[in-house]
């Protein structure tokens, strides 16, 4: 299982759709709106990173409102 945070940015004013819209995505495990450079971020997990980056592309950044993702991926130390 791998996780990442997907760091987005919004249009002004759509941030609560967008994390609203978010929510109902497979594989999304939270979706918090945050203040900062970002207005969203959303803690994700998938079985490998081939999953992982097909949701993002696929499913997350096509939702109406964002204007940029950055993906963090979670690691072990």
């Amino acid at each position: 299982m791998v996780q990442a945070y997907i760091l987005i940015q919004t249009e002004v004013g759509r941030a609560r759709d967008v994390a609203a819209s978010i929510t109902d995505i497979p594989g999304v495990v939270r979706v918090d709106a945050v203040t900062g450079p970002y207005d969203v971020v959303v803690l994700t997990e998938a079985h490998n990173v081939d999953e992982l980056g097909k949701m993002i592309v696929s499913k997350v950044q096509l939702v109406p409102g964002i204007t940029r993702t950055v993906t963090c991926s979670v690691v072990q130390l």
